[in-house]
């Protein structure tokens, strides 16, 4: 058991830090210097356009690896250390890039019992600095991307898990700031320790705002769904043959390929087609192709399963399975690319398909229909 509350502020001996021609290196790591006003401005823009939550989830991460990557470049130049040395370097690292002056109270570690408890005080913190400059005085501590680097470092150094916890904070009121850190099974069934690991997990904004969009579709659509054909009206010749072949072809199961320049009512055409057939009471679910972005498109379009790739934490049905016993609406289908159409084809010809990162074949009834202002 170690317990060690003096740590010189000396910069750590072995490491250079070298400026030469617009390279800037800490031993063999590249570093980037930049201007403490520019990452207030890009914080500032992160809080209003994302929220403190986002922002505070985003800091931690970037500081969590950015603390492993100190570690590793410790212990290599480092590899016959003590525990309490190498323990000594984060700090003094941070230091040396110009975050924080960090000072420990006391630091207890034992290697064999994978045991940690680690207190220590900052003065001069770079973030409760640029965070009052921008917003004045915070109800709660703010110094999130110090404390992901030190839980990234000491976690690197143990070989498990350790979580730091910031207790005050200069932006929060307090003279500096002051942070611990221990095991998580030390922290015991906290609810604040909680709500702090979320702060670690990748945040799928991308897959929430998806979500959001289809939702926001899916009501609109509710909203809609009493459109038929006789809600258009039209009196020219053209009109009445396209409500004529539409009512024909609906009684059918036939692929429908609607086409016209954009805003002639393409849509209003396939949901007139969709009211007047046999699948009026099941599903009606359209895509925007041309909206859609070709990584998601399979994902989108049947479904995705847990864990098939970084931001999947649920399994989602696509939208073949939703319209299942319904029609699927795919506008602007000439937007999609050759390979988003060689994904079409075996859900077309067979009505099978497997969603992303899955096994499993399933079956669908769908009626498709598509649009397009593009000669195909």
């Amino acid at each position: 058991m170690i317990d060690q509350p003096a740590i010189s502020t000396a910069p750590p001996q072995p490491f250079k830090l070298v400026f030469r021609d617009g390279h800037i290196s800490l031993d063999d790591q590249r570093m980037l210097l930049i201007h403490a006003g520019a990452f207030s401005a890009l914080r500032k823009e992160m809080m209003d356009s994302l929220g403190a939550d986002r922002t505070r989830g985003l800091l931690t991460r970037m500081g969590y690896a950015a603390g492993l990557q100190d570690f590793y470049m410790a212990h290599e130049k480092m590899p016959d250390a003590e525990p309490l040395e190498l323990m000594e370097v984060g700090p003094r690292l941070h230091m040396l890039e110009g975050i924080v002056n960090a000072r420990p109270v006391h630091i207890e570690i034992d290697m064999e019992e994978g045991r940690f408890f680690g207190e220590f005080e900052w003065s001069g913190s770079f973030e409760a600095e640029v965070y009052a400059q921008q917003f004045g005085v915070s109800d709660e501590p703010v110094c999130w991307h110090q404390v992901g680097y030190a839980c990234g470092y000491t976690s690197a150094l143990m070989g498990k898990f350790i979580l730091f916890r910031e207790m005050e904070c200069a932006a929060a009121g307090s003279t500096g700031c002051r942070i611990i850190g221990k095991v998580l099974d030390d922290w015991g069934d906290n609810e604040d320790v909680k709500a702090d690991l979320r702060y670690f997990k990748p945040d799928a904004i991308a897959e929430q705002i998806l979500q959001l969009q289809t939702q926001v579709e899916e009501l609109r659509h509710a909203f809609d769904e009493r459109t038929t054909l006789g809600d258009m009206v039209g009196d020219s010749e053209a009109f009445r043959q396209s409500c004529d072949l539409i009512r024909r072809g609906a009684k059918s199961t036939v692929t429908v390929l609607l086409l016209g320049e954009t805003g002639v009512g393409k849509e209003m055409f396939a949901r007139g087609l969709h009211s007047v057939s046999n699948r009026a009471d099941k599903p009606f679910l359209a895509i925007n192709c041309a909206a859609l972005p070709e990584q998601l498109l399979e994902s989108e379009l049947f479904g995705v399963e847990k864990g098939a790739f970084t931001g999947a934490h649920v399994s989602r049905p696509g939208r073949f399975e939703r319209a299942d016993g319904g029609t699927l609406f795919l506008d602007e289908v000439g937007e999609l690319s050759f390979s988003a159409q060689a994904k079409l084809l075996r859900v077309l010809q067979e009505g099978e398909f497997e969603r992303v990162g899955d096994t499993r074949v399933r079956t669908v009834d769908v009626r498709l229909v598509a649009a397009t202002n593009v000669d195909l």
